[in-house]
């Protein structure tokens, strides 16, 4: 049995699948481009769409876009949009996207001294 110090047991199903916080956060950072992404917007103040499709030429338009989108409802980025013509929208990591950025460093650190 916990103590009130020790953090609550993770809720898990039957096939063991656990219900934890940390689920939400694998499951954002796990889809495809999502890392480079964080890393990507993280490295500069702010990005408008076409600078960050120039960084991550290996995947499409639409899939940065969906990235964005969910990056932007997890609350890891905020979209500015400019009311210019022609339109700008600039992206930059919020508070929370910076926190996540700089706990992947040592994960992307390990990696490169795998390789």
């Amino acid at each position: 049995m916990a103590d009130a110090t020790s953090p609550p047991e993770p809720t898990c199903d039957v096939d063991g699948t656990c219900y934890c916080p940390l689920t939400g956060v694998i499951n954002t950072l796990s889809r495809k481009y999502a890392m480079q992404l964080v890393s990507i917007v993280g490295a500069h103040e702010s990005l408008r769409f076409g600078e960050i499709e120039a960084h991550l030429t290996s995947a499409s338009s639409s899939t940065i876009s969906k990235r964005l989108a969910e990056f932007e409802e997890a609350g890891l980025v905020s979209r500015t949009q400019y009311n210019e013509i022609p339109p700008r929208v600039e992206y930059a990591l919020t508070d929370d996207g910076h926190e996540v950025r700089e706990r992947l460093e040592p994960l992307l650190q390990w990696t490169e001294e795998q390789s």
